[in-house]
């Protein structure tokens, strides 16, 4: 086994070790409510959106970029969906799919034109995403009208708040699982991933070495964008309508939190999938013993703000102690 493939799996244990212990000290600080079938069954699905954004948003990161507007293209998404569902004559899975592609290109398209400026012209991502940010969101309030645009079916009941038959499984956790595992395979088992961790690693050696950076920038990009395009349309399936009001909150923020938690760091080079999703887990096991405990709900915000800083603090010592070893 390579030194590389033990340090990843001693992570990952470790993850799991910290996730075990704060889940038994929630628990007895909720009278084991915690721990319930029904609250951890619970816990998945609220954190299903949060970490399907954090893999967009982990191999953005990874490159040493950001997408700031992964909210609202959320939130253009689910817009556009819903008017194609009610547009489209289809009915059943062919609905479903092809509602699913068209959000998907949507998303894609987005995701490249936020690339654009920072292959072509050196632009920083902070700048170009925060643009797209506001376009998306303005786009979505034209098509719409300002207001949510109800689905005209049921179809896409099951998919967003149904279970698996004879199980308290959501259908929206099995989104997140084929998602975690689709992004993990492309992240840390292909040629592809490999490239990205070159250029967060060293952007100019990477150019050096032979490697298309600005494609695999764009691709990085787009990927984030059709992340952006799945959440929405667990979105648009979860409240039976497609509006621009979906995802403006701090849907961005928790998806950055979970990925800076999960261990990737923000100058680029270091992260994983599996990482994204303990980060989306923790920042979930904490929302959720805050509200068992009553916790008031601004409080909850400052908890988080500083799980992360904390976070960025414990990375950067990390790399002063391996700068120093």
């Amino acid at each position: 086994m390579k030194a590389e493939t033990r340090t990843y799996w001693l992570r990952v244990a470790g993850a799991i070790a910290l996730l075990a212990v704060v889940a038994l000290v929630i628990n007895f600080a909720a009278h084991g409510t915690f721990l319930q079938p029904d609250n951890l069954v619970r816990v998945l699905r609220q954190i299903t959106y949060n970490f399907i954004m954090g893999v967009g948003e982990t191999f953005v990161i990874i490159t040493a970029g950001i997408d700031l507007s992964i909210g609202s293209m959320i939130s253009l998404t689910g817009v556009v969906m819903a008017l194609f569902a009610n547009a489209t004559g289809l009915h059943g899975f062919p609905l479903i799919a092809a509602t699913l592609l068209v959000g998907l290109a949507v998303g894609a398209a987005a995701g490249f034109v936020n690339a654009v400026p920072v292959v072509k012209l050196n632009l920083p991502p902070f700048i170009t995403t925060l643009a797209m940010m506001q376009i998306a969101l303005g786009l979505s309030y034209i098509l719409s009208g300002g207001q949510p645009v109800p689905l005209q079916m049921t179809d896409f009941q099951h998919t967003g708040y149904g279970v698996i038959p004879h199980t308290t499984i959501p259908y929206p956790v099995i989104w997140m699982i084929v998602v975690l595992i689709v992004s993990s395979v492309l992240l840390m088992r292909t040629r592809f991933g490999r490239y990205v961790f070159a250029i967060g690693g060293n952007e100019e050696a990477a150019r050096l070495a032979g490697i298309n950076v600005g494609r695999i920038k764009t691709a990085v990009y787009v990927i984030s964008g059709m992340c952006a395009a799945i959440v929405g349309f667990l979105y648009m399936s979860l409240f039976s309508s497609g509006s621009p009001q979906t995802a403006t909150g701090n849907e961005m923020l928790n998806a950055i939190a979970a990925v800076v938690v999960g261990g990737t760091s923000l100058m680029g080079g270091r992260g994983a999938i599996i990482g994204t999703f303990f980060g989306a887990l923790l920042i979930g096991f904490l929302d959720n013993a805050m509200n068992l405990l009553q916790i008031n709900s601004y409080l909850q915000w400052v908890v988080l703000g500083v799980v992360i800083l904390l976070a960025v603090v414990l990375d950067e010592l990390r790399k002063r102690y391996l700068k120093r070893a």
